[in-house]
């Protein structure tokens, strides 16, 4: 039996799965097959449309109310175990009561910096907005998704985690103003191509360089923190926190597997998914090949060891806390708009009042679309 599966171009994204795959076929007979979409797919392309092409599709968890809403996938088996979940990695793809997709990756925005630089690294947002900042020589992905994420980790992270706010406002004027105002301070203090650079333009600026020292808020890679990926390894710290602030709360990223919805085999897609999310090909062949696992307990194991555990132990704190962004049917148009006019805030040095009047303006609209 021959199935295909849609996942995303990068060693974390198609390695794993590929070499899942073909363990999988030596045991079963059944073949799956993997295209890879780019990053920038990965959290735009229609879901319902890669449906009708693919059996399996690696997807983002806010696209589940959309999901739910369009019948893109099969509801898969309610039981999940929520012990193993990493930071409601398990959880974000469960919608109205039913699960949507199995978490196979987790990620969320946590701090990087390189060891061997020996710069010191910022344990507050507030002292990005001090005279000596510049200490840190922090790059910073503000690719406008990006950018808008990390808006929301900021406004979360000073308690601020129900977003929506209310029906006019996205969020508070106090902390909407405060994210910005830092968000501005990364950009002026770095070059201006991080309004264009996504996690993975920084990870490597930092891995093939010495140009930078720290990344204070981006979504982790495994990969950049094992020996010999890359020129030089990348470690990982705990997101600053907000003076005032115990913990900190990243956005939750990573990615599940869900199963089309007009798939010709839905059991045995089904039993495909239950397989490659189980702990032990977690543990085992998704790890050791560029993977990077959504369970818990694998994360805790490989804190213990050497190879790596500069991500898994220096971002556990960090995604243990992780925040779920909203996954309303609304959200994703609603951030498609925030993105278009964030490079503007940067570049334009617009008013951050007057660009957070922009951002409510935009929520009012897909908020009132969607009534």
């Amino acid at each position: 039996m021959k199935l295909k599966g849609m996942t995303w171009d990068h060693p974390r994204g198609f390695d794993p799965v590929v070499a899942a795959s073909h363990a999988y076929a030596a045991t079963t007979d059944v073949h799956v097959s993997w295209d890879k979409r780019s990053l920038q797919a990965f959290a735009d392309a229609s879901i319902q449309d890669l449906a009708a092409e693919y059996d399996f599709i690696v997807l983002d968890h806010p696209h589940v109310g959309q999901i739910a809403d369009q019948g893109a996938l099969q509801p898969l088996d309610s039981e999940i175990d929520v012990a193993a979940s990493l930071g409601g990695s398990a959880e974000s793809y469960v919608w109205k009561g039913q699960v949507w997709a199995y978490a196979i990756d987790a990620a969320c925005q946590m701090a990087a910096y390189r060891p061997d630089l020996k710069a010191p690294l910022p344990k507050t947002w507030e002292e990005f907005l001090k005279p000596d900042a510049s200490k840190f020589r922090p790059l910073t992905p503000l690719l406008p998704v990006d950018a808008f994420d990390m808006f929301m980790t900021l406004v979360a992270s000073r308690g601020e985690e129900e977003m929506p706010l209310n029906a006019q406002n996205f969020v508070s004027d106090t902390n909407g103003i405060y994210a910005l105002n830092i968000l501005r301070a990364l950009y002026n203090l770095g070059p201006d191509e991080q309004a264009d650079m996504n996690p993975i333009a920084v990870l490597e600026a930092m891995s093939t360089s010495n140009d930078f020292a720290c990344s204070p808020c981006l979504f982790g890679y495994v990969n950049y923190a094992r020996t010999g990926f890359r020129d030089y390894q990348v470690s990982y710290f705990d997101l600053p926190l907000c003076e005032g602030h115990a913990l900190p709360r990243g956005i939750l990223g990573g990615a599940g597997i869900g199963v089309s919805a007009k798939t010709q085999h839905p059991e045995d897609a089904k039993a495909f998914v239950k397989w490659i999310t189980s702990a032990p090909v977690q543990s085992g062949l998704y790890l050791e090949n560029n993977g990077q696992p959504a369970n818990r307990n694998t994360w805790l194991a490989q804190s213990k060891k050497a190879d790596a555990a500069g991500f898994f132990k220096g971002g556990f704190h960090t995604i243990d806390n992780a925040w779920t962004r909203p996954r309303d049917v609304w959200f994703l148009g609603f951030v498609d708009d925030v993105c278009d006019i964030f490079p503007s805030f940067f570049r334009k040095a617009i008013p951050a009042e007057t660009f957070l009047g922009q951002i409510n303006a935009l929520y009012q609209k897909h908020v009132k679309k969607d009534v």
